[in-house]
């Protein structure tokens, strides 16, 4: 029987849609994971998605999601890009947001609060270098939860 760390890990291999239910039900099943953890080192983190057909993925593929940069409990950089270059760089149109310990599905975990938008993405325990996140986000209310991961870089 698979752990949850491993059935996640897998779902990030795997090509193809993933259904919704199968992402939410291994999300559940993993530890939660702290602020301190998220900042470790330079808190750079790159980012992927879970593709539960989730229309958020449109949005981050459009503007070439990079990942997100966790500096402190007060000082995070929600969203990175790749610009021209290739180089990662902060997106100042999705502000900043900052960590907070949240209950999601009936548990306490740490989750980011994006200062100007009313999104909260919720953050799961995978391996030291890499973390499961949910978002819930009121604009995408109707679409449920977009599943995502960050590998520590």
């Amino acid at each position: 029987m698979s752990s949850p760390e491993e059935v996640w890990m897998n779902l990030i291999k795997r090509d193809g849609l993933t259904p919704h239910e199968t992402a939410a039900s291994s999300f559940s099943a993993l530890k939660p994971v702290t602020a301190d953890f998220l900042t470790r080192g330079k808190g750079e983190w790159q980012g992927g998605e879970i593709n539960t057909g989730h229309p958020a993925r449109h949005l981050l593929t459009e503007m070439n999601w990079a990942g997100k940069v966790f500096r402190s409990a007060e000082d995070v950089d929600p969203v990175i890009v790749y610009d021209e270059a290739g180089k990662r760089k902060w997106n100042p149109d999705w502000g900043r947001a900052r960590l907070r310990e949240i209950k999601f599905q009936d548990r306490n975990t740490v989750a980011m609060v994006y200062d100007d938008f009313p999104i909260i993405d919720f953050f799961k325990y995978v391996s030291e270098d890499v973390v499961a996140g949910a978002m819930d986000s009121k604009t995408h209310n109707s679409d449920g939860i977009f599943y995502f991961y960050l590998k520590r870089l």
